[in-house]
């Protein structure tokens, strides 16, 4: 499979440097220092001359749709209305030129009956990290030490121990380290927080090496509280205590330790009780030296020193302290070049749209935009012009090369651009799909170019895909789901998106990278993946670190909390709010309103922690090194199970419920709304489903719910509260809409379960409900209004929306197979031309349950099909694909089909 052996171990993603990483305005960025977060932007603007300028916020609804994309961001473009609908826009493309260039490209459109005169602005802008959730620009500072001194982070200990314990000790949230905290003047960016020092006891270590001996040393630390007492030192065998002031901002304390030896020994810090703390960092130096120690700010040189180009058309922005000076180049005679000294455009350019004199324009400065400002375009009635430009990045010596020797030629431009375009080729499908070609479109652009620099884990910088630009931040399950698009679209990036969310095994901080909703989707992903590849090399890899997510989650290593209740069932409250991803689901709405976190358990969770404990139970049996672990997951299996048979189902309802405890852990029954109904009648209700453990009778209850149209079925999908539910409102973010995710985990059900035509429904409908939603708005949604089935929420998601390519390439791509969860592939392969396929599998079901198989073979050819093992039926569907019927299934078996 894709590349195993070159994954990064620091969760970053195998992207080339140049990309579409910006968290500001859409266009291209590059890398330019990764280790200190430093983003380079430039966006393309376009607007009406001396009228209008168009800003192309990623964080609102601005203008712009994501167009087209390769996997690889050598070719990729969005398209940027600027009168609705497609009679005046711009089309922006970047296309690879060498590793250090990239080509510019504009078609101005113009549809309507009148001449139009447009502008271009190329806005450059050196972008530093922020603060999480678009905030302010870090600023961090530098020790300044005496020769000899060595400044220690308060977050390089050896051990950190809260004196309480925490749910949290083991799955730090983002993947920081314990007690870390991000904020400003911190000497690394990051300090001890997170109230440690406000129980006594709350411990740090270091292990210190001191190159040289001290005389009369002292221990300096810099710290904050907003409350004074006192902190414990212990160097080797020598303890001191010393007093903290109470500060609003970081400031010293300087200990007396007197004569110290060099070597290699412990330090430690232990709280006394007094209060919070935050600890930026410490040295240990000789006290005649401390006035030499100070604390300086490292500014951010974000105003480039603006150089003459090597042509004509050509210009080379240089910044302090930027290890790559970056040229630009364009092919129009009326460019005017100009300085915008603000931090944003949203406002500020257009309010200085009509300053038609200044060169330099005077904002906050907290900012810097170089403009390139290209105008007037002249475009004619239902005409179009091209323009073209190149950026690069190099040394000062590299870019002048670049610059001198790449020509703006037309033609040459062009040739580049349709080489690089030429690479969007997908896959073959059938012509039954083509209704469907523009709303994948834009879902695969959408999906594959949604990934920002810089976001900050493990102490690093990485770059991330995210579900949509909004959200500054990493995100478990919508990567979840971002990484099962992929694998229909690039395995490469599949496997990326799926690693930067594991961690090492034994990782005592972080069993995986947690941020949001614990739905353990990267666990279907590696599913997914196997069943596509077979590589024995990817499932040792991913194995042993998805088993420490299930321990996890678990509750069984890391201190996890999520299994102290008598019961057996599961809960994540610890952790995060949202069990299932749902955020307004009715009953954890009121579980959280009436803080009952410690005695209620949802239905998902437990239901999750099934199915892949049957996902890695049948990983686990690929090698003799993790049988014993088949017996745990069977055993747990078996566990849960049970509980939620006996303490979750309603009998009455049709549903199981939320359980309640009592304050010992001990069940007592389902959890009721005001009206007497079960509060758990929704998607949350039906997961035993997903899990496979129900009885028949139960499952063909909840089968029956799930396409009752007075019930979850609507128009555009699987609501996610039932419609007859008291609770049930028209105007809530799930509560009243209709989502993809948790419809994708009832599709795969329906196909364990032998429901193809209620499988093909969900997709269907769901392909048909985004083919509107896209072609009408060019946007892809977050959800849908049930009342209207319009699209609301982020306008450029991926993340929770990716199953639309699941099911397209499921019914339409030619050689996909798609299987439930209880099929594990063995090997399967196709020949050349696709009339013929065969595979052998394993089987983690009952025999008799009968399930499905969909494999997209080559249309207009006759097909026999046959099985060993088991007994199969089959049928060509309605969109041209082999669909197996399977019963009588041995554990092992096979199928074989060929043109006849």
């Amino acid at each position: 499979m894709h590349e195993i052996e070159t994954l990064p171990d620091n969760h970053d993603l195998r992207l080339p440097a140049w990309g579409p990483f910006t968290k500001q305005y859409m266009g291209i960025s590059h890398i330019s220092d990764q280790a200190r977060g430093l983003r380079f932007d430039l966006s393309v603007m376009p607007g009406f001359y001396r009228r209008k300028m168009d800003i192309p916020s990623v964080l609102w609804e601005s203008g712009y749709h994501p167009w087209e994309a390769t996997a690889d961001y050598s070719f990729y473009s969005h398209r940027h209305e600027l009168e609705w609908k497609d009679r005046v826009y711009t089309d922006i493309s970047f296309s690879r030129i060498a590793d250090q260039c990239r080509l510019i490209r504009v078609s101005l459109v113009n549809q309507t009956e009148h001449p139009q005169n447009l502008v271009l602005h190329w806005m450059a802008s050196l972008q530093p990290p922020r603060l999480l959730g678009h905030g302010d620009v870090q600023v961090c500072a530098d020790a300044q030490l005496p020769e000899g001194a060595v400044w220690v982070d308060a977050l390089d200990y050896s051990e950190l121990n809260f004196a309480r314990p925490r749910p949290s000790d083991g799955l730090v949230y983002d993947g920081f380290l314990k007690g870390e905290i991000r904020g400003q003047h911190f000497t690394g960016g990051a300090a001890i927080g997170c109230n440690f020092g406000a129980d006594q006891g709350d411990l740090l270590r270091y292990e210190i090496n001191l190159a040289e001996p001290l005389e009369n040393g002292v221990f300096l630390l810099r710290y904050q509280t907003e409350k004074s007492g006192e902190l414990e030192l212990q160097i080797g065998h020598q303890t001191y205590r010393f007093d903290v002031e109470t500060s609003n901002s970081l400031r010293v304390a300087l200990l007396p330790i007197g004569m110290l030896a060099a070597g290699d020994f412990t330090l430690s810090l232990s709280a006394c009780g007094s209060g919070p703390l935050v600890l930026d960092g410490f040295t240990l130096l000789e006290h005649n030296a401390c006035e030499d120690v100070i604390f300086v700010d490292r500014p951010w040189h974000i105003e480039p020193e603006l150089l003459e180009g090597p042509v004509l058309g050509s210009l080379i922005l240089r910044y302090k302290d930027c290890p790559y000076h970056y040229g630009l180049s364009w092919n129009y005679p009326n460019v005017e070049i100009r300085q915008y000294k603000n931090d944003e455009l949203d406002r500020y350019a257009r309010h200085t749209v009509h300053n038609h004199v200044d060169a330099v324009l005077q904002g906050n400065g907290k900012g810097h935009f170089t403009d390139v400002f290209i105008r007037p375009i002249h475009v004619v009635p239902a005409s179009s012009k091209i323009l073209h430009g190149m950026v690069c990045s190099g040394t000062y010596e590299e870019v002048l090369a670049s610059l001198t020797a790449f020509s703006l030629d037309y033609d040459k431009c062009e040739a580049i651009y349709k080489a690089e375009r030429a690479k969007l080729i997908q896959p073959p499908s059938y012509a039954t799909g083509g209704t469907y070609t523009f709303s994948q479109q834009l879902m695969r652009a959408t999906l594959l170019t949604n990934t920002v620099f810089p976001v900050y884990t493990k102490r690093r910088y990485i770059r991330h895909s995210t579900p949509g630009r909004w959200w500054d931040s990493l995100y478990t399950w919508d990567s979840g789901f971002i990484a099962l698009g992929f694998s229909d679209l690039d395995a490469g990036r599949a496997i990326d998106c799926l690693n930067a969310y594991m961690t090492e095994p034994g990782d005592r901080q972080a069993a995986f990278i947690h941020h949001g909703s614990p739905v353990p989707v990267q666990h279907y992903v590696f599913l997914e993946l196997w069943n596509q590849g077979q590589s024995l090399t990817f499932l040792n890899h991913f194995y042993p670190r998805l088993r420490q997510y299930y321990l996890f989650l678990a509750g069984k290593i890391s201190g996890s909390t999520t299994c102290i209740l008598r019961s057996g069932l599961l809960k994540t409250w610890d952790y995060f709010y949202n069990s299932g991803g749902w955020d307004d689901y009715p009953p954890q709405k009121y579980v959280h309103a009436q803080k009952l976190e410690a005695t209620v358990a949802p239905i998902v969770t437990t239901s999750q922690a099934i199915r892949i404990a049957k996902i890695l139970k049948m990983a686990a049996a690929m090698s003799k090194n993790w049988q014993e672990d088949i017996r745990e997951y069977e055993q747990d299996i078996e566990r849960w199970s049970h509980a939620l048979e006996k303490h979750a189902w309603d009998e009455e309802a049709g549903y199981y419920g939320y359980v309640v405890h009592s304050e010992q852990g001990e069940p007592e029954g389902p959890l009721r709304h005001s009206s007497g109904a079960n509060y758990n009648m929704g998607m949350d209700g039906l997961y035993p489903l997903v899990a496979g453990i129900c009885t028949k009778s139960r499952a063909d209850r909840l089968v029956a719910a799930l396409f009752d149209d007075k019930r979850l079925w609507t128009p555009i999908g699987l609501s996610t509260v039932d419609q007859s539910a008291p609770y049930y409102r028209a105007d809530g973010y799930w509560n009243g809409a209709v989502w993809m995710p948790h419809q994708w985990f009832f599709w795969k059900t329906m196909l364990d379960l032998g429901y193809s035509d209620l499988a093909f429904r969900i997709a269907e409908t769901a392909l048909d409900l985004w083919k509107r939603e896209t072609e009408a708005t060019y946007n892809c949604y977050e959800h849908f209004i049930v009342q209207t089935g319009r699209g609301a929420g982020w306008h450029h998601f991926g993340g929770l929306s990716a199953p639309v390519i699941n099911w397209f390439a499921a019914y339409y791509q030619l050689g996909k197979v798609s299987t439930g969860f209880n099929v594990w592939m063995l090997q399967q392969s196709f020949n050349e031309s696709y009339t013929a396929y065969q595979a052998e599998f394993r089987y983690a079901s009952r025999a008799e349950q009968t399930f499905n198989i969909v494999v997209n073979m080559a249309e207009g050819v006759h097909y026999e099909v046959e099985g060993t093992g088991c007994t199969v039926h089959w049928t060509i569907n309605s969109c041209g694909g082999v669909e197996m019927c399977i019963s009588d299934c041995m554990p092992q078996a096979a199928v074989r089909i060929r043109a006849c």
